[in-house]
């Protein structure tokens, strides 16, 4: 009998809407070697359902994620200039990003920070820091701390204007992503990086508490504290001593930033946000309104994404393994894109759709799980 999925697609601004079509063709071609059945619900999300119609995450959209067993979104934003036409409110971020991640509670974000040797090319480190490769996974915090904390603007008494936004976790907030990052740790190489700023911060001091007794329950973790500051600095001078890092929402923004960094473009990080009945998996970078409809945008982020779907919503560990795989073999035979290699750098320049082309190709080629 074939299992139906049903998966809402929020192609979002910019690139999203070229990069979303990749990952559809990666997922007709997962189709065809399953026994498996992919129900696409296509819905507006982001600046253009503003625009569109007045609501960047509008009711109907909202009708779809509801009835879809996971979610990919593409991203959303628009430049500066741009995003001044929408009331603050309503801006993507704003209006349909915090709401969507409020509304299924998608409390684990997973990014993983992966760059084979073979791909060292692509990061802006030495080769000998990159070594054999890099191999973390930074695990965030997602509906909680500053991002979804009481905002307050006004004029005080003096007649300044000021701005007051609070940061607030309780500790079953903390409790569930801690689990979550020693979970992930015990299936990897148990150790945890615990990155925190307790020196100053008293939400740190809660943090590094409630993690001291949930490590209870996982005896064969090694933690290892380290602020968070420290920890910025040492993933450029060393990255491949961290394995798995847990962080509270701000810092996880921040630092996996700094992650596609190193990998050389956040194209290449794709994320998955994590919640007790609902997911939702996006590319970790932004919507690139420069290059869009120019079909020079990678797709590694878009079809990532995808992958991590497969195996944390639909049990297809294998299949998405398979997608890893395809991927880094478009690049390990010398192809790449214009938004991620620059002219004579020895590599064969192709399009976004063209780089999904040959994902499929090696995908088809693979022997069927």
């Amino acid at each position: 009998m074939t299992t139906i999925y049903k998966i809402a697609l929020l192609d979002g601004d910019g690139i999203g809407p070229e990069i979303m079509k990749e990952a559809v063709k990666t997922l007709k071609c997962v189709e065809k070697r399953n026994d498996i059945n992919f129900e696409l619900l296509n819905a507006d999300f982001g600046a253009n359902a503003y625009f569109k119609c007045g609501d960047p995450f509008p009711d109907e959209t909202k009708a779809i994620c509801d009835q879809a067993d996971a979610i990919i979104k593409g991203p959303i934003g628009l430049n500066h200039e741009e995003s001044k036409k929408i009331p603050v409110d309503k801006q993507p971020e704003r209006g349909a990003l915090l709401p969507l991640r409020a509304r299924y509670n998608t409390y684990a974000n997973y990014r993983p920070v992966f760059l084979p040797k073979a791909l060292g090319h692509f990061s802006p480190l030495k080769a000998e820091v990159v070594g054999e490769g890099i191999d973390l996974i930074m695990i965030r915090e997602l509906v909680g701390g500053l991002y979804f904390g009481k905002k307050e603007v006004g004029v005080n008494n003096k007649g300044l204007r000021y701005v007051k936004e609070t940061l607030e976790y309780d500790e079953e907030q903390i409790s569930r992503i801690m689990h979550e990052a020693l979970k992930v740790s015990m299936r990897r190489k148990k150790v945890l990086h615990n990155i925190h700023k307790s020196n100053v911060l008293k939400s740190s001091v809660l943090w590094n508490e409630i993690l001291e007794e949930v490590a209870q329950e996982y005896p064969e973790v090694e933690i290892k504290h380290i602020l968070v500051d420290a920890a910025a600095t040492l993933l450029c001078l060393d990255p491949t001593q961290f394995d798995v890092m847990v962080m509270e929402n701000m810092f996880g923004d921040i630092l996996s930033d700094q992650g596609g960094g190193i990998l050389g473009s956040l194209g290449l990080m794709p994320s998955a946000c994590i919640g007790p009945e609902k997911s939702y998996y996006e590319p970790s970078h932004g919507s690139a309104p420069d290059i869009a409809g120019k079909n020079i945008a990678n797709p590694y982020s878009m079809i990532g994404s995808v992958a991590m779907m497969l195996e944390s919503s639909f049990n297809m560990a294998a299949e998405a393994k398979n997608i890893w795989n395809a991927m880094q073999g478009v690049f390990i035979d010398g192809y790449s894109t214009p938004d991620l290699s620059k002219p004579g750098a020895g590599v064969k320049m192709i399009s976004t759709s063209e780089f999904g082309d040959k994902v499929v190709a090696k995908l088809k080629a693979m022997p069927k799980v």
